[in-house]
C-alpha cells in the first residue's frame, strides 16, 4: 500500500516481502513458495506520481515435464503513471501504465499489480533445464508403463501390415 495523502514531494521508497501466503491470497496453487522483494520509487510532483517498481527473487512452481518442484528467478520491473479521481489525458509518453484513483482513495494497493507482473513474468512451459529433471519420471516418461509378465495387447492395425506389400511385388 502506498499512502497518497499527505506524500511528501520527491521520491520515496517503498519495500515489501511477498511469499506463499502473498499468492495463496489471490488464490494460486500454482506457485508453491516465494522469496521477492518488490521495490517501489514513487515520485510526486504537484498531481503528477509516478509509480517505478521492481520486483526481483525466485518463486518455486512444479516442473511441467517431472513434477518436481522448479525455483525459476524474478526480475521484472513496473511504470505506473497515477491519474486522480476524473482526470483525462492522453496516455503517458514515456511508456507508462496509467492507474486511475478514485477521488476518496487514499492509498495505492500495489498487490494485484506485483501479482499480475509476478505472474506475466514467468513462462508459459516450466522445466528443468537439460538434466535437472527427475531420471525416475523421465524414464516413465520414455518407457511409459510396463505391464510385468502381461503380453502386450495386439494392435487393431497389425493385420493391415502386409497390405500393401504384396501390391509392391506384383508391380515389379
Amino acid at each position: 500500500m502506498i499512502p497518497l495523502n499527505g506524500l511528501a514531494p520527491g521520491k520515496t521508497i517503498f519495500r515489501w516481502k511477498a511469499d506463499r501466503m502473498f499468492f495463496e491470497g489471490f488464490g494460486n496453487a500454482g506457485i508453491l513458495d516465494a522469496d521477492l522483494v518488490a521495490e517501489a520509487v514513487v515520485e510526486k510532483a504537484g498531481r503528477k506520481t509516478d509509480v517505478d517498481c521492481s520486483v526481483s527473487g525466485t518463486v518455486t512452481v512444479q516442473c511441467d515435464r517431472c513434477m518436481d518442484d522448479l525455483v525459476l528467478p524474478v526480475d521484472t520491473g513496473i511504470s505506473l503513471a497515477v491519474r486522480y479521481g476524473q482526470e483525462t489525458g492522453e496516455d503517458e509518453a514515456d511508456g507508462r501504465e496509467t492507474v486511475h484513483v478514485q477521488a476518496g482513495e487514499h492509498v495505492l494497493d500495489m498487490r494485484q499489480v506485483i501479482y499480475d507482473y509476478v505472474c506475466l513474468s514467468l513462462p508459459m512451459q516450466k522445466f528443468h533445464e537439460e538434466g535437472g529433471c527427475n531420471p525416475d519420471a523421465l524414464a516413465v516418461l520414455r518407457g511409459g508403463i510396463s505391464l510385468h509378465g502381461q503380453e502386450e495387447p495386439a494392435s487393431p492395425f497389425a493385420a493391415l501390415g502386409g497390405l500393401f506389400a504384396g501390391k509392391a511385388e506384383d508391380k515389379e
